[in-house]
């Protein structure tokens, strides 16, 4: 099987709209970072994301993943249901970009968003009870990471047909709204 760039083109609306229910529809993703010796490394987190297509987790900072980032700010990211079938309509993601640990208004924003998403969260962090107590200092301990992606790569069967992986960017700007663009269209193919 192979891969080859096909002429089809979608809308930016309609990748933007697939992205946004690829996201909203799952809560944990995959990461490689850059390890020592280039090797890669791979690591399971939830996230939550914003309009803006800002994504964060949070994460142990003294974690493999963690000191990686400190070193390398490059970051990969897989999204999707690990319930799919085979043979199914497949829905996924893969973004590239890049990846900080957050601090002050970042980590503020960063929680805020995180809490929303994971009422439990919220709920731990407020610590009524002594395991929830718990609960927070050991969280407390983690911090939140901001992955900017640059690049995402779309597998979504149902929106746009079987085997067609569809690329964008993602252009930010300051004080603007951020834009995905179609960047080019491929077919699995044997």
């Amino acid at each position: 099987m192979t891969v080859r760039a096909v002429e089809t083109r979608f809308s930016d609306e309609r990748i933007r709209r697939s992205i946004s229910r690829i996201l909203r529809e799952n809560v944990l993703c995959s990461m490689s970072t850059v390890a020592p010796g280039n090797r890669a490394h791979i690591n399971t987190a939830y996230f939550c994301y914003t309009p803006e297509l800002v994504l964060y987790f949070l994460s142990d900072p003294d974690s493999r993943h963690g000191r990686n980032l400190e070193r390398s700010p490059s970051l990969a990211m897989t999204i999707f249901k690990s319930a799919q079938e085979w043979g199914g309509q497949d829905r996924g993601l893969q973004l590239f970009g890049t990846c900080r640990r957050t601090r002050g208004r970042g980590a503020n924003e960063a929680e805020r968003v995180y809490a929303a998403r994971f009422s439990p969260y919220a709920r731990w962090m407020k610590g009524m009870s002594p395991a929830e107590r718990r609960q927070a200092a050991l969280l407390r301990s983690y911090a939140f990471y901001r992955f900017l992606p640059s690049r995402i790569k779309i597998l979504d069967e149902r929106e746009f047909g079987g085997a067609i992986f569809v690329t964008a960017r993602v252009m930010r700007r300051p004080r603007a709204k951020t834009v995905v663009r179609w960047s080019g269209t491929e077919r699995l193919s044997p």
